[in-house]
This record gives C-alpha cells, sequence and structure tokens, in this order.
C-alpha cells in the first residue's frame, strides 16, 4: 500500500507513478504485430498510443467502430507514421468473437502480442445473446475463445520469427472479491443470486485462472510464448460507467490510491514490450512489478475446471447457432 500511495519503484525499476511511455522508453516494437481489445478507449486507448508510438502495428479490436476510427485518427494527428487497424469484435458474442479471428487471420499477418484489455464492471444482471451472464461473458469467455482461435497463429509467428510472443489478460485485484469456490459453475448465470460487484470479481478471477493454466499448457509444448495476468490499478474511465457515482465518492476517501490514464496503461506496456520479461510466464503484475495473486488464483483444480467449462460453453452455443 505504502509503494501505491508513495510511486516507489519495485525490482523492476518502476512504480505505480511510471507511465506507459517510460517503461517502454527505448525500445523498438518495428517487427512486432498486436492485437488489443478494447483499444479506442481509456487504458486500452493510451496502451494503442504508446505500442504504435514504439512502432509496432497495432490492430484495435472494437465493437464501437466509430469510436475506434475517432481513437485511430486522434493518433495519426500526434504521430502521422502509426500503423492502426481496426476490425469489429463484439466479446459478449460468441459468433462476433469468431467473425473477428477470420477477418485477422484472412489478413495473413503475424501476431506476436494479444492484450486481453476490454472489458465491462458492475453492470445490472444480464444475458449474453449466447445466454451467459454478461461479465462472466464479456470479461472472461470471450477472451478465452478469440485466444484459443488465435493461438496456432501466435505459435506460428513464434517460430518462423523466433520472437517470443506474449499474451495478457487484464484482470483486477477485484479478483479478491468473488464468491468461497471462486468460480460458481453450477449457478453462473442465477439471477436471484447474483451480485454485480461479485460476479464481476468472479470473472477477474477466470482472467487470472485462464493465464494461469494457459501458460501451463504452453510450458508443456515448449511453445515460445508466455502469459501473463495484469492489474493496472484504479482509474476513472467508461469502464466505470455502471457505477460511476459510487466511484466518485470512493475517489474522494481514496484519492491518494487513484492513477491517471498513462499510469494505468503502464503496467500492460510493460509487460508486453520489456526485454527484461523475456521467459516470464504465468505471472501476476501490478504497477509494473510481480505480485502474489490470491490463492483461489493459483489454484491449478479451479483452473483446469474453468478451462473446461469454458469450452462446454462455447461447444454448447455453438450447437445453437449451427441449427
Amino acid at each position: 500500500m505504502l509503494r501505491l500511495i508513495t510511486g516507489i519503484r519495485g525490482a523492476s525499476g518502476f512504480g505505480s507513478a511510471s507511465t506507459a511511455e517510460e517503461v517502454t522508453d527505448g525500445v523498438d516494437a518495428t517487427t512486432l504485430t498486436v492485437i488489443i481489445t478494447g483499444g479506442a478507449s481509456g487504458i486500452g486507448l493510451e496502451t494503442t498510443r504508446v505500442l504504435a508510438l514504439r512502432k509496432a502495428h497495432v490492430i484495435i479490436a472494437a465493437r464501437n467502430m466509430e469510436a475506434a476510427n475517432e481513437a485511430k485518427q486522434r493518433i495519426l494527428n500526434e504521430n502521422r507514421t502509426a500503423r492502426i487497424d481496426i476490425l469489429k469484435l463484439d466479446l459478449s458474442s460468441l459468433k462476433s468473437v469468431k467473425a473477428f479471428a477470420d477477418n485477422f487471420l484472412a489478413l495473413n499477418l503475424p501476431l506476436n502480442i494479444l492484450i486481453n484489455n476490454a472489458g465491462i464492471m458492475f453492470c445490472p444482471f444480464q444475458l449474453s445473446e449466447d445466454g451467459i451472464e454478461m461479465q462472466f461473458a464479456t470479461n472472461h469467455l470471450g477472451h478465452f475463445y478469440l485466444t484459443n482461435l488465435l493461438l496456432d497463429k501466435m505459435k506460428e509467428t513464434a517460430k518462423s520469427t523466433g520472437i517470443e510472443g506474449r499474451i495478457m489478460n487484464l484482470s483486477s485485484v477485484a479478483h479478491l472479491v468473488c464468491s468461497r469456490e471462486g468460480i460458481r459453475f453450477h449457478n453462473i448465470n442465477d439471477k436471484n443470486s447474483y451480485q454485480d460487484k461479485v460476479a464481476y470479481g468472479q470473472s477477474k478471477l477466470a482472467n487470472l485462472l485462464h493465464a494461469n493454466e494457459l501458460s501451463r499448457r504452453l510450458q508443456e509444448e515448449g511453445a515460445n510464448i508466455t502469459v501473463s495476468s495484469v492489474h493496472p490499478g484504479l482509474i476513472m474511465t467508461n469502464l466505470m460507467r455502471h457505477s460511476a457515482f459510487l466511484m466518485r465518492i470512493l475517489r474522494v476517501f481514496t484519492c491518494l490510491l487513484w492513477k491517471n490514464v498513462p499510469q494505468g496503461a503502464a503496467t500492460t506496456c510493460y509487460v508486453a514490450l520489456h526485454p527484461s520479461l523475456k521467459g516470464v510466464t504465468g505471472k501476476y503484475f501490478s504497477d509494473c512489478n510481480e505480485y502474489k495473486p490470491s490463492k483461489l488464483a493459483l489454484d491449478e483444480v479451479l483452473a483446469r475446471n474453468l478451462w473446461d467449462f469454458s469450452n462446454n460453453l462455447i461447444n454448447a452455443s455453438q450447437k445453437i447457432i449451427d441449427k
């Protein structure tokens, strides 16, 4: 807590006050192609801007194409040589996730880095078009499916180029706020017991468990791809639109704990590009340093069960779509 408030730098040389530009200073990402979900607003936009500044080719996966085009133009106005493309993606729709992956693969581009950044927070109970609780569907399942669909391309790129691939899931310290069992496999869609903050915490725990299990599997294969989880910090962005009033009140009493957007994007950019993290996988980062997550987040059995549960949800939804 003291480190967060004071900005004291950790073992990495960076801390809570570090910015995305600072932690990537001197990095040349010319050879890298990056997909970032939700890269048109908030810390996603800042991540896109800084990665483009470091000369990476960035593909913004966005639900709102108008906002994405505006974000692209804003970056180009500042950096005329920025390489940015936009593709449509609605993470709450498995059909949209599949269409995005097909459209990207059709471009025949390499893929070095996947940043699963987009998300929703504290929304009222609703089901996705696939019949899955919306926070779980958007924050976890859409990213789980997207990652699976793009994984072969990332393996192929890493093998042909010799450049390590990196996958990042944006989790949150909110993963601590979940039910005792962690993931409510048997009543994931139960409206009567739904609590928006617990559901959000569950989805953020799922991000961590997904990253850890994927890291384990890739290590077993010997694939040259690392997988990490990131807590960006407390930042007032559009993510908090369902609880803006509550967050403003909270901010008054916790003002020293909040970051600005450049600071909020720092850990993602650090994990995506910093050379010191070569070969580092299955770790959780906050304030550009490695931290230990909750006991549930490190539960390997829970991670494997979530993997199987997620695949079963996707398979069931695909059968309905195919009918």
